[in-house]
């Protein structure tokens, strides 16, 4: 009698996580997305495009954990002991992967700030304050979006080639503060510029997508980790009572 109270509490907590799985499906293929989207807008600041492995990976889980909520359910409902093998060995793979998400995470956002260091001083010199100029894009859309100016602060604007060609003692407009109404970016009233420089933000700003990754990752790794117990107690349950086989396949004893 305990035994089947615990196959069928596990069978309910295997159907609940198998809905689980296709919620966390979605979740993580927006994760994905948010990563690729986020970093196209910052894409100029970093050269290792291998950044957003971890992002590819996790949108492709994501994908597989549609396919393992739909086994999942069918072999629970089924109590099908190759159903369920499959579920568990699938699970056990993505489990795997989602702990390779983790790593690789950790390694890249480790990279984040050395690789914007080595890029963020050849964006800034091939600003030239047009919107057909892709350095220009990324630059007004950094200052504008984290309110920072320069790379350090408003006086790097001095040393850029941008600066020298102007001549009009002035920083780009994207430099100036959102509640200031009459601010022309000129450096002889400071207080309407953002005084904080973008290097350090851009590297915070990285760090944090990545982050959302490692957590998403690791979230749902113990969750198919609960799953595969679940249908672990299932399988053994099957496989040691021949009493509950025959009640499942509907035999009698010989």
């Amino acid at each position: 009698m305990m035994g089947q109270c615990g196959i069928t509490s596990s069978k309910t907590v295997l159907v609940f996580l198998n809905l689980i799985f296709w919620a966390a499906a979605g979740i993580l293929c927006y994760v994905g997305a948010y990563v690729f989207i986020t970093y196209d807008d910052y894409d100029h600041f970093f050269e290792d495009m291998y950044t957003l492995i971890p992002a590819v990976i996790i949108i492709a889980v994501g994908a597989l954990l549609f396919i393992i909520g739909l086994i999942g359910c069918c072999a629970t409902v089924r109590e099908s002991y190759c159903g369920l093998t499959t579920f568990v060995v699938i699970l056990l793979l993505v489990f795997l992967t989602e702990v390779a998400v983790v790593v690789l995470g950790y390694i890249y956002r480790a990279k984040v700030e050395d690789e914007v260091n080595n890029s963020i001083k050849k964006v800034y010199d091939e600003y030239n304050g047009t919107n057909s100029n892709a350095p220009s894009r990324a630059i007004d859309y950094v200052q504008r979006q984290l309110q920072c100016c320069g790379i350090h602060n408003y006086s790097d604007w001095k040393y850029t080639h941008w600066f020298e060609k102007s001549k009009n003692n002035s920083v780009p407009t994207s430099c100036c503060k959102s509640t200031t109404q009459s601010c022309t970016g000129s450096l002889t009233h400071p207080e309407d510029l953002y005084q904080e420089g973008c290097e350090a933000l851009v590297v915070k700003k990285l760090k944090e997508i990545m982050m959302y990754v490692i957590w998403t990752a690791l979230t749902f790794a113990a969750i198919q980790m609960l799953g595969m117990l679940c249908a672990c107690v299932v399988l053994c349950r099957r496989s040691r009572d021949p009493a509950y086989e025959l009640l499942i396949t509907g035999g009698t004893y010989a």
